[in-house]
């Protein structure tokens, strides 16, 4: 009650203005052209019902399982908490369609009031001058508390000291491994590959029989998986492939094009994994149909695997090098201009209700993602479900090694270049070097203008 009483007397205040001035056009009526001996409305009138502030919400699902009907479910409960506010879900299909949908209505100047974003288009928000800070409701808000989000989520939601977004929809790369297929194969299927070297040996070896040892997705998302190696094998740590300011992209380094190599030596010099570019999707078809013994992929399909496999699997760490690494994944809820200040507050209270601990435990126990709140570990149901299914605390843990996903201005054409090159090296048509370079050069045109 005390939220909603909140929410009520800010919308109240918002409209204040908007009712004087219904007030002054009554009275101006009456004078001009009304009659005097009528009573007026004001005095005969039954009290204004305020209709409830209608916001439309976008948001994509970029896995498999029924998340639409989970995340519909939030939106209906949250309804039913806050009578004054009416949410539209609008599922948008994929991250890329999403975000196409997403660009249009801010061309348009009909964007939704909320979304679910990846958090990668933070600086093209930005750019387009889309989305709104939302500082000064956090600030007055004291339900809801940052330093309770996990660092490695809050990196991207940021910029030049303001935040931007609240982490929603976020993962990490994880390691899947059939654990029947490593006891075939005489492997410990209680002891996954640790290191690249033992990720060579394993994968080799459970490359037999028609199934794949191992499958890491090589289309859409190639630079995520990309960035994963890089920062494996980077000496410095805290090595990314992009600058923090998001103004300049790092891809063309030696150390890139040994990571780079190593990805395209699993299939071709170490026969450890199929050649060529293997869909995103079909990953975890394959692994669900024990067609590959490991898989990379995002801690999002943990509950579409946990559901639809029909042996034991385990989850790890993807391999390290030189070092563990992974870059978080997966979108933010962002709330955008050309709304009223009225329907800006009533998504910022939704948003608020999505992340807050016991959603954060819903959706990740419904998904797989990872529950982006601290506290949210704490609820009854998290720890229900982690006691039942470990699994899901890899990726959590693995947050002490995770950093930020590629994120730039021209964020579209940045991705896109080392995207299509580093496709191009998969299927054999330019080498590591060649690759890279390419793509170095295309994502400093598209980065010019920035760095002027």
């Amino acid at each position: 009650m005390l939220k909603q009483s909140k929410l009520i007397l800010l919308l109240s205040l918002c409209a204040t203005a908007a009712i004087a001035g219904c007030g002054q056009s009554n009275n101006t009526s009456t004078e001009t052209g009304g009659n005097a001996s009528q009573p007026s409305a004001s005095t005969s009138a039954s009290p204004e019902v305020k209709e409830p502030v209608e916001i439309t919400f976008y948001y994509p699902v970029n896995v498999g399982g029924p998340l639409t009907k989970v995340i519909d479910s939030m939106a209906s409960t949250f309804m039913d908490q806050h009578p004054d506010i009416k949410v539209k879900p609008v599922y948008t299909g994929n991250y890329g369609d999403n975000t196409v949908k997403i660009q249009a209505g801010v061309q348009a100047k009909q964007p939704p009031d909320v979304a679910v974003m990846m958090s990668t288009e933070l600086y093209s928000m930005l750019d387009m001058n889309a989305i709104i800070p939302l500082d000064d409701f956090i600030a007055k808000d004291a339900d809801i508390k940052m330093d309770d989000f996990y660092p490695a989520f809050i990196e991207d939601t940021q910029s030049e000291g303001k935040t931007y977004s609240l982490p929603f929809q976020r993962s990490t790369i994880v390691m899947y491994y059939n654990k029947e297929m490593f006891k075939a194969a005489g492997l410990d299927p209680e002891k996954p590959p640790t290191t690249w070297d033992e990720l060579v040996t394993y994968a080799k070896q459970l490359n037999k029989d028609g199934h794949a040892g191992l499958e890491i997705p090589g289309n859409d998302d190639s630079y995520w998986m990309f960035q994963m190696l890089a920062r494996q094998h980077a000496a410095d740590p805290k090595q990314n492939i992009m600058s923090s300011d998001g103004k300049k992209a790092m891809f063309d380094t030696p150390e890139n094009v040994e990571a780079l190599q190593f990805w395209l030596d699993l299939s071709r010099k170490n026969k450890a994994m199929p050649e060529g570019v293997i869909d995103w999707a079909t990953v975890p078809t394959d692994f669900i149909e024990g067609k590959t013994a490991m898989m990379m992929h995002t801690s999002g399909n943990l509950t579409n695997v946990r559901n639809n496999a029909k042996f034991e699997f385990g989850v790890a760490f993807p391999p390290a090098d030189k070092q563990f690494g992974s870059p978080t994944g997966g979108g933010n809820l962002y709330i955008f201009k050309d709304r009223s200040p009225e329907k800006q507050a009533a998504a910022f209270e939704f948003a608020k209700y999505m992340t807050a601990p016991e959603q954060a435990a819903l959706f990740s126990s419904s998904s797989g993602y990872v529950g982006v709140r601290k506290s949210a570990y704490d609820t009854d149901a998290m720890k229900k479900y982690t006691a039942d299914f470990p699994q899901a605390l890899v990726a959590r843990d693995q947050l002490e090694y995770a950093f930020r996903e590629l994120s730039t201005h021209n964020h579209g054409k940045v991705s896109t270049a080392i995207t299509n090159q580093i496709q191009a090296a998969l299927a054999g048509q330019i080498d590591a070097a060649g690759a890279l370079k390419k793509a170095q050069e295309e994502a400093d045109q598209a980065l010019a203008p920035f760095n002027k």
